[in-house]
């Protein structure tokens, strides 16, 4: 078949919906570069955006970059454009993630093209959900989704979900008294940039959530140490619905295919009519991570600890505009 030409207007669109993906903080830790010549479009990993304290070994960094090429592949089967990617094309650029041929036709991913519309609707929210139960259906629903990109997504049983909960509260206990990790989380989570301008990365205010008013909640509160005087109080599940998403190995391609698969459920999720969070304090300590999986389950590598349920979607983070992360060459 005859490749599609892509102008900059085309590049822009799709990588416009790559870059709606989440990342750890907010931080947005991509670069993309197209080159025209290949109609290739590179995804590199952007160690200026790296969190170096709570994630060293760039995990995080991966899974957030993984998460936009997965978008980028939904993007292009919306626009019915034929993709091939392939992770870590090139052993001498350990920052080069991830290439994307457009025209060279790849396995049947025609379902893509039906998570397009979840690419705006779905956000990080840091609200209670109700006590509703997630339908066996849709349960099995993105553990298939998960499949589909090699990843294995486990929901555990009520007595695995208490150990969960007690490891994110040893995390953020742990977070509490290293100043190194509070000073990199207020780095991200300031509500401007230079005292005037609204910046376009990190978590605003708008989306730290309600303090919970019966102890800890299943959510990372960013708003901690801050003094927030329009923040609201709430009561949380007690029993939140959580998910385990992970990989039989752990290297740098298993992250690769976590974050991918990691978007898909999310997206997939969105679609159901269910809102989502994800917890992962537990795993930004090496000391816990292996802790979070589930001994009775073939769980793996935990790479993400996902949160579903009913309740409001969440409000929307800033993103870079799209010529701060795409070079077109």
């Amino acid at each position: 078949m005859t490749a599609p030409h892509l102008d900059p207007a085309d590049v822009t669109r799709l990588v416009g919906d790559a870059v709606s993906a989440p990342s750890m903080h907010n931080a947005q830790p991509w670069k993309f570069v197209f080159r025209s010549a290949g109609n290739v479009i590179e995804l590199h990993g952007d160690p200026d955006r790296a969190l170096t304290r709570t994630d060293p070994d760039h995990r995080a960094l991966h899974l957030g970059c993984a998460a936009a090429l997965f978008n980028l592949r939904v993007s292009a089967a919306w626009h019915r454009y034929p993709v091939r990617v392939r992770l870590l094309p090139e052993d001498s650029e350990p920052w080069l993630l991830a290439t994307a041929t457009i025209g060279e036709p790849a396995t049947d991913e025609h379902e893509l093209a039906a998570l397009h519309d979840a690419l705006g609707r779905r956000h990080t929210s840091r609200d209670p959900f109700s006590d509703e139960p997630v339908p066996e259906a849709l349960l099995d629903g993105l553990k298939a989704a998960a499949r589909l990109e090699g990843c294995r997504l486990v929901v555990p049983g009520d007595w695995h979900v208490e150990t969960v909960l007690g490891l994110v509260r040893d995390a953020e206990h742990r977070e509490e008294i290293d100043p190194l990790v509070r000073a990199e989380t207020a780095a991200w989570t300031a509500p401007v940039r230079d005292g005037t301008d609204p910046r376009g990365d990190g978590i605003p205010a708008a989306a730290f959530g309600p303090r919970s008013s019966g102890g800890s909640s299943p959510v990372r509160d960013f708003g901690r140490s801050r003094h927030l005087p329009d923040r609201g109080w709430a009561v949380f599940e007690k029993r939140p619905q959580l998910a385990l998403l992970g990989t039989a190995a752990d290297t740098r391609a298993d992250w690769l295919r976590a974050g991918q698969a990691l978007e898909r459920v999310l997206l997939q999720a969105t679609s159901d009519g269910l809102a989502t969070s994800m917890t992962s304090q537990p795993l930004e300590w090496q000391e816990l991570r292996w802790t979070v999986r589930d001994p009775a389950e073939a769980t793996g590598h935990v790479q993400m600890v996902i949160r579903l349920g009913y309740g409001p979607q969440g409000p929307t983070t800033p993103r870079r505009p799209v010529t701060e992360v795409l070079d077109i060459r």
